[in-house]
């Protein structure tokens, strides 16, 4: 059933109080249950199990996964079945919207943790206490949340934005409860068929699944002579490098580099395969590119001039030169150059992100407030007292928890709300939001205060990003409840309960993967970064940190020709976008990413974004059932490769800790 909507003479010429009369009339849905005790405890789960998912994935690819969409056909199929059953009557289409609010907010609470806060243990050497991690980000997420509330009724009532990823979730949601179920069960088995043969593989290559299952299952090890439990290698080249060894086989190098110390290796990565059919292929292929530049060419000069080079860590060991070697002595420098200089044009290429926000400031001067919609509407007053409150709360546990001198927390907050006004804006229009990029304005600008402590730049700067982003986020889950007729005030408790949701699952969580303790029970920062999880977004944060502290000067001459030549490629590459409407087929922004990500990962991706292009491409008749599995399809396959993956490997970490 299509929508209903205002037409764009409406939206320009009616009054707000005409549109919330006219919502209230056509849209509301009065009393159709929403937030009741199953959505909210449905929304919960599900959040936390999909922002698991979310932080494996952003540790290893820097790239935040929506979790909207999933959580819409997950919870759509759980209840349709239980239905079904006779257990449980079937969700509302607002409840749904009510578990995808939840959902979302607890996938996008993995953002600080995959970013500032692990650059700032990276920098700081300080493993952070759990309950701070805890505190802090619900707090500025709050925060982020009570600023958002007054922006509502602005961007959603009056000016109609259109938040076009909001507004897909509210579109899958009519078409699945309004006559194709069929559809929304169809792609709910996809996800499920292909997160199971995923966790199957995923299981297969897990030392810590399979030594559960041999020895303490099967107890092969009492009626065997095996000592270690057998796994498929997942980086499939093993194979390639044991006979190489047995029969004294070639070893590939790159200008008197091995091939492995370089990262080139050959990996079957499920949840890689997935990330990179949601990409799409001109994404993966920027990304493959700057791998290919960075790891084939660039990386094997920088050794053979010696500008990358084996050095001594503090305990005296020899550290060999590796990928996370090449990325930290001379590849992150020029990848952050493009990622910025890239990021900020293409901020300045959308001036309407800045102008419509005061473009209607004169408009309807003697509009009456309207108040038809005030008992289903957050009341201001929330947020009138709420935000100074929380301001002082996101200020003072700043400066208790990471050593922030006052002064440094409170200018912060008028940035804050300044570029979280910006992010939001650029929802709106368009689904993303550059609380990285905005975000760096707050981190100049500290750094500009004090160079020494990169704390006092990182955590401001990370303050602003997760504000920013709670509000966007926020406002973007309105948007569908908007368009179905929901209550504004059950979906903004629906996201205070996804904020606690992922925060409660991704902390713990945080710890057991990237901080477990060693045979004393100490935990170090130098376990956060691995082969396995680069930490990219972290990594970026990171960077910039140093460059402030440390200057230009203290990087060796080749790699600030190499910023330089990066800036002005990024420029060139951003401008021809703009110039060519987004035809141009390379991203400045992903070229950077493909540097910071290992390679193996970075292949994977291209491969998987190739598969779903050229399967997309051969099937793109609508209605044929190759258009349904590979093209409609995508989504969700990609969402069972990555869940079942995760998972599974969430999973095998937590066995290894207990056997």
């Amino acid at each position: 059933m299509a929508l209903q909507q205002l037409s764009d003479e409406q939206i320009r010429t009616w009054t707000r109080a005409q549109k919330d009369e006219w919502w209230f009339t056509n849209i509301y849905r009065g009393d159709m249950a929403q937030l009741t005790i199953r959505s909210a405890f449905t929304g919960f789960l599900l959040g936390g199990i999909l922002s698991a998912t979310a932080l494996y994935i952003g540790a290893k690819t820097g790239i935040t996964i929506g979790v909207g969409l999933t959580s819409v056909i997950l919870a759509f199929a759980i209840f349709k079945i239980l239905a079904n059953l006779g257990i449980a009557k079937d969700f509302t289409i607002l409840e749904n919207n009510c578990t995808q609010s939840i959902a979302t907010a607890a996938g996008y609470m993995t953002m600080p943790l995959n970013t500032v806060l692990s650059a700032y243990m990276l920098i700081s050497g300080t493993v952070v206490t759990w309950w701070h991690l805890v505190v802090w980000m619900s707090v500025c997420s709050i925060l982020g949340v009570l600023v958002a509330f007054p922006m509502k009724r602005r961007f959603i009532n009056e000016d109609q934005l259109p938040f076009p990823e909001g507004r897909a979730c509210g579109v899958v949601l009519d078409a699945v409860y309004t006559g194709e179920a069929a559809s929304g069960m169809y792609k709910a088995r996809l996800m499920a068929f292909s997160a199971m043969w995923t966790a199957i593989y995923q299981m297969i290559t897990s030392d810590g699944w399979m030594k559960l299952i041999q020895f303490k299952i099967l107890r092969m090890d009492k009626w065997t002579s095996m000592t270690e439990a057998w796994h498929f290698q997942e980086r499939v080249d093993h194979y390639y490098y044991t006979a190489a060894v047995k029969y004294d086989l070639l070893i590939p190098k790159i200008l008197g580099t091995d091939f492995r110390a370089l990262g080139l290796r050959l990996t079957l990565d499920a949840a890689m395969l997935g990330v990179g059919g949601l990409m799409g292929i001109r994404v993966a292929s920027s990304v493959l590119l700057g791998t290919i530049i960075n790891f084939v060419f660039l990386a094997p000069w920088m050794i053979q001039r010696g500008d990358i080079v084996e050095r001594i860590a503090p305990t005296g060991k020899i550290v060999p030169i590796s990928r996370t070697e090449i990325v930290n002595q001379w590849g992150l420098w020029w990848a952050v150059s493009m990622m910025v200089v890239a990021s900020f044009i293409s901020l300045a290429a959308k001036p309407e992100l800045f102008t419509s926000i005061f473009k209607k400031a004169g408009k309807n001067k003697t509009d009456k407030t309207s108040n038809i919609l005030d008992h289903i509407e957050v009341p201001l007053m929330i947020s009138y007292i709420g935000i100074p409150v929380f301001s002082v709360l996101a200020a003072w546990t700043t400066h208790a928890f990471f050593g922030v001198p006052w002064f440094m927390s409170i200018i912060t907050l008028p940035l804050v709300f300044i570029l979280t006004i910006i992010c939001a804006n650029a929802m709106a229009l368009t689904s993303w939001t550059p609380t990285s990029t905005l975000s760096k304005i707050t981190q100049f600008s500290m750094g500009a205060i004090d160079s020494a402590n990169p704390a006092n730049n990182l955590i401001p700067a990370g303050m602003t990003a997760e504000v920013a982003s709670n509000a966007s986020n926020l406002l973007s889950d309105i948007k569908p409840g908007y368009m179905l007729g929901a209550k504004p005030r059950q979906q903004a408790i629906g996201h205070i309960i996804g904020i606690f949701s992922g925060a409660l699952a991704c902390v713990p969580l945080y710890f057991l993967l990237f901080l477990p303790p060693d045979a004393n029970g100490v935990r170090s920062t130098a376990t956060i970064v691995s082969d396995k999880f680069a930490f990219p977004g972290a990594m970026q944060w990171k960077g910039v940190a140093e460059l402030i502290a440390k200057g230009f000067s203290s990087l060796p001459s080749s790699a600030i020709t190499a910023i330089i030549v990066a800036a002005v490629a990024a420029t060139l590459i951003e401008c021809a976008r703009i110039f060519t409407k987004g035809r141009f087929p390379l991203s400045a922004v992903s070229i950077g990413l493909g540097v910071i990500l290992p390679p193996e990962s970075c292949l994977a991706m291209w491969i998987g974004a190739a598969i779903f292009w050229w399967m997309g491409s051969r099937n793109s008749q609508p209605g044929s059932k190759g258009h349904d599995f590979w093209v409609e399809g995508c989504e969700p396959i990609c969402a069972g490769l990555i869940s079942g993956a995760a998972l599974i490997g969430i999973g095998n970490a937590i066995i290894n800790v207990l056997i």
